[in-house]
């Protein structure tokens, strides 16, 4: 985990062969929201995508590094002091080139989030 101490996994599902449902716990009172923003606190854009990333390395049991990011699309803010409970889907298939593509929505509550679709490249 990069940032320590950020979110911590609540429960994870696999559903198929490559669809999981993982909710997460963001800390609210971790030491980023203090500067994104004070007063108002922002989930910042490039946790979620880290946040994403490590799920997707516990998964597949693999270091990775994004290669692409497509179709990334912020929804909803996330105020975590509000709604610090995520829930997110994740769509992992791995290529014969040894690429993980994944499939992300993140959710709090009904509301959608973040939807992110992305290439990593195993390490």
């Amino acid at each position: 985990m990069v940032l320590k101490d950020f979110y911590k996994i609540l429960s994870e599902e696999k559903i198929s062969d490559s669809k999981y449902n993982i909710t997460i716990l963001v800390n609210e009172k971790h030491e980023i929201f203090k500067g994104h923003f004070p007063g108002n606190p922002i989930m910042p854009g490039v946790c979620m995508i880290q946040i994403i990333k490590e799920l997707t390395e516990s998964i597949t049991a693999s270091s990775l590094m994004i290669q692409t990011l497509s179709n990334v699309k912020f929804m909803a803010l996330i105020n975590p002091e509000a709604t610090p409970e995520l829930r997110l889907e994740l769509d992992i298939a791995t290529t014969e080139e040894q690429l993980v593509k994944v499939k992300n929505t993140t959710y709090f509550n009904d509301t959608v989030a973040l939807k992110l679709s992305n290439t990593y490249k195993k390490i």
